[in-house]
C-alpha cells in the first residue's frame, strides 16, 4: 500500500506516517519502482499499535522502547501510566469544582472571578497563616461549598476557627455540607464536622446534632450534647450522663446539666438519672464523678439522692455527699 492509502485506512496523516519514518517508529517495507513508499500488511498493523499506544498517553520515545526492545516489561510504564492519569485527572476535578465555585459566587465582573479565584487558592495554600487570612476574608465572598471542604480537612486549630467563624456567617447551607463529615472514615474529620455544626447556628443545625446523639463516635455524641445542652435540649442529657460516667470532658458534662436543671421538673429528672447510674456502677471514680454532678442540680431529689449517699460504702463518695450537702445548707 502506498502512503495515501494506509493514511486513508489508519486515519493517521500522510505527514505524521512520514514523521514515524523520521522517527525510526515506522520503516516502509519497500519502495515502488518510482520511488514511492510502500507498506506491507505488517507495518500498518505496526502503525495501529502506535496509535494505541498514543491513546493510552505513551509518549512516541516510550512506544519506541515499547515496541523494539525485547527485554521490555510494560508492568512499570503501566503503572506510571496509571498515576499520571489519576494525578490528571485529580488536577482537572480540582478545577472543575473551583470553577463551579466560581460560577456559584456569581461574578458580575471579571475582577470578582479573580478574587474569588485568589481566595479559593489562599484557603489551600501551604501557610496556615495565608489560609487564616482567607478564611477571614470570605464568609460574603466564597461559596459554603469551599468554606465546608476546607473546615473538614483543616488540622490547625486557628485557622479551624476562622473557617467555623466564616460559616456560622455564610448565610446557611453549610450544616448540610459538613454533616457528610460525620460519617467519614476518619475521626479527625468527623470531630471537625460536629465543631463546626455546634456553631452555626439555625435549627437544621440543631436537627443534625441531634441526630448525632446517637453516633457510633463517643466523640461526635459528646461534642454534640454538649452543644444542644447548652442551647436547652433536654435529648442530650443521657449523652452528658454517658460522658461524666467515662470521665470524658466530665466537668463541661457537669456544667451543662446544670443548665438544663433549670426548672424544678427537670432538676427533678436529672437528679433521678444521676442518682439511678450511680447506684448502677461499680467503679469507684464514676460514682465519684457522678456524686460532684449533683451539686449543681438543684431541688429536693437531689439532695434526697444526697443524703442517701452519706452511708454510701466507698468512703469518697460519702465524704463527697457529706461536704456537698454542707454547701447546699442540707447537712
Amino acid at each position: 500500500m502506498l502512503i495515501g492509502e494506509v493514511a486513508r485506512r489508519s486515519g493517521v496523516s500522510a505527514r505524521m506516517l512520514r514523521h514515524y519514518e523520521s522517527l525510526g517508529l515506522v520503516r516502509p517495507s519497500g519502495r515502488t519502482g518510482s520511488g514511492y513508499r510502500e507498506y506491507s500488511g505488517e507495518d500498518v498493523r505496526r502503525i495501529f499499535h502506535i496509535e494505541s499506544l498514543r491513546a493510552v498517553g505513551l509518549s512516541l520515545r516510550e512506544i519506541g522502547r515499547a515496541l523494539d526492545d525485547p527485554g521490555f516489561t510494560p508492568s512499570a510504564l503501566v503503572d506510571d501510566l496509571i498515576l499520571r492519569t489519576r494525578e490528571r485527572i485529580a488536577a482537572e476535578t480540582e478545577l472543575l469544582t473551583r470553577l463551579d465555585r466560581v460560577r456559584a459566587a456569581d461574578p458580575a465582573a471579571w475582577e470578582d472571578v479573580l478574587q474569588v479565584l485568589a481566595l479559593l487558592r489562599a484557603l489551600g495554600s501551604a501557610s496556615a497563616g495565608t489560609r487564616q487570612r482567607a478564611a477571614l476574608a470570605s464568609a460574603d465572598e466564597v461559596p459554603v461549598e469551599a468554606l465546608a471542604e476546607a473546615a473538614l480537612g483543616e488540622g490547625d486549630p486557628y485557622v479551624a476557627g476562622a473557617l467555623r467563624w466564616a460559616l456560622s456567617r455564610s448565610g446557611g447551607g453549610g450544616a448540610v455540607l459538613l454533616a457528610e463529615g460525620l460519617s467519614s472514615p476518619l475521626a479527625a474529620v468527623r470531630e471537625r464536622a460536629v465543631r463546626s455544626l455546634a456553631e452555626l447556628p439555625g435549627a437544621e443545625a440543631s436537627a443534625l446534632l441531634r441526630d448525632a446523639l446517637a453516633s457510633c463516635d463517643a466523640v461526635v455524641r459528646s461534642r454534640a450534647a454538649l452543644a444542644l445542652g447548652a442551647q436547652g435540649e433536654a435529648a442530650a442529657t443521657p449523652v452528658l450522663v454517658d460522658m461524666i460516667v467515662a470521665g470524658r470532658n466530665d466537668t463541661d458534662a457537669a456544667d451543662v446539666l446544670s443548665v438544663l436543671a433549670g426548672d424544678d421538673a427537670a432538676a427533678d429528672r436529672i437528679a433521678a438519672l444521676l442518682a439511678d447510674r450511680i447506684r448502677d456502677e461499680a467503679s469507684g471514680p464514676a460514682r465519684g464523678r457522678l456524686t460532684q454532678a449533683l451539686a449543681g442540680i438543684p431541688g429536693a431529689t437531689a439532695s434526697g439522692a444526697l443524703t442517701e449517699l452519706l452511708g454510701d460504702a466507698d468512703p469518697a463518695v460519702a465524704l463527697t455527699a457529706a461536704y456537698l450537702l454542707r454547701l447546699r445548707g442540707d447537712g
